[in-house]
């Protein structure tokens, strides 16, 4: 008999400590996509867009989305993408807040600091 409340009281348990992670999670998502909202809503006072190649990359997922988030997360950047297959990157960004030296500073401090190195900069 005292079996099945023990099994009952772990039960809600779960599901309410389950429950509660959703919701974190969630939340953060949310947190995420209005940041991304309101950096796509402040328009650039001086737009420009760099390209450049990265070399030491080695995967899609590790090397260059790592890369493309640091890149998406910098103040003023507009909007950042990293191709792994092109060895490429173009980002669009507000001139008054950010220069393609610090970009590259960006891109060769990832990681180990040693692993990333930019060429052919192009503003």
């Amino acid at each position: 008999m005292n079996f099945p409340k023990s099994f009952l009281a772990i039960a809600v348990t779960s599901i309410l400590f389950l429950s509660c992670k959703k919701n974190e999670s969630e939340q953060a998502k949310v947190a995420t996509e209005t940041a991304s909202v309101t950096r796509e809503i402040a328009a650039a006072v001086k737009p420009e867009t760099a390209t450049f190649n990265i070399e030491g990359m080695t995967c899609a997922i590790g090397c260059a989305k790592t890369i493309q988030e640091k890149l998406a997360g910098m103040d003023g950047v507009q909007k950042a993408t990293v191709d792994f297959d092109k060895k490429t990157a173009t980002v669009e960004f507000d001139a008054t807040k950010l220069t393609p030296a610090k970009l590259l500073e960006a891109v060769e401090t990832t990681g180990d600091g040693k692993t990333y190195k930019v060429s052919n900069m192009k503003s």
